[in-house]
């Protein structure tokens, strides 16, 4: 039977691979990359770069997909987001089926941890529910963005008696009024401007791990702006950006 493996690999970094990771990238024959178009052409190339540092006991070989557009304006946003994960679910069908043989092994190299806001493995369950192709799959874990933001700017992701929530952008524009220690992730829309006015900390980060990391920390009504350039900035520049941020209410046990 086929064989995939979804392998988490950190936020940019190649040092943060795990051992297991590293272990994992030496069994897949086939890589299976979507590609997002030239802009974000430097997502492809930190994943290629992976595999040609740390394989070292097979030949391999890289298949690039192109990613489907998402209809953003089709119906409800559940419903584009469905309909994405189905085109994307025919494209990876295809691609297992002509490229990795029944013994075979295949690849997904997942940015951050797989399991955190990833689409991967709802595709992969969706194709075997399916039925038209038969395999298994293994997540490997990987450094998260959570991670990689608390101890760069080296503050626990909680404080003594309390809990954390992680969201969205989307979702904190609609609940900007229930903070209190909120990890906000997928936010193309610096979201944090709906929470102005509650006298929050955040601790923002983007491009993680990398030579272009960018890190803000302070009073977000304060800084709020500077985020604001800075994350324009460095879209303009790059093409692309992968930010997140926690929203926190002061306290005595704040780093």
């Amino acid at each position: 039977m086929r064989r995939l493996l979804v392998i988490g690999i950190g936020t940019g970094n190649p040092e943060h691979l795990t051992v297991q990771a590293i272990k994992a990238l030496n069994e897949v024959d086939v890589f299976f990359v979507m590609e997002k178009g030239s802009e974000k052409s430097d997502l492809v190339d930190v994943r290629k770069m992976i595999c040609h540092r740390y394989i070292t006991d097979h030949d391999y070989k890289t298949l690039e997909i192109e990613d489907p557009p998402r209809e953003k304006d089709a119906g409800s946003y559940i419903q584009s987001v469905q309909s994405w994960h189905e085109q994307r679910a025919d494209r990876l069908e295809t691609a297992l089926l002509e490229e990795v043989q029944e013994s075979g092994c295949g690849g997904l190299l997942a940015w951050g941890d797989p399991t955190l806001y990833d689409s991967v493995i709802r595709i992969l369950e969706q194709l075997r529910a399916r039925g038209n192709v038969a395999f298994d799959y293994e997540v490997i874990p990987g450094i998260s963005s959570l991670q990689m933001l608390t101890a760069r700017h080296r503050i626990p992701m909680n404080r003594i008696g309390e809990t954390i929530r992680i969201t969205t952008g989307r979702q904190l524009a609609e609940r900007a009024q229930d903070i209190d220690n909120v990890f906000v992730m997928l936010d193309g829309d610096c979201s944090f401007r709906h929470a102005l006015g509650q006298d929050l900390d955040i601790f923002w980060g983007a491009y993680l791990g990398t030579p272009d990391e960018i890190l803000i920390r302070g009073k977000l009504d304060n800084v709020a702006e500077d985020i604001q350039r800075r994350r324009r900035e460095a879209r303009e520049r790059h093409g692309w950006i992968m930010d997140i941020y926690l929203l926190r209410r002061p306290g005595s046990a704040t780093a």
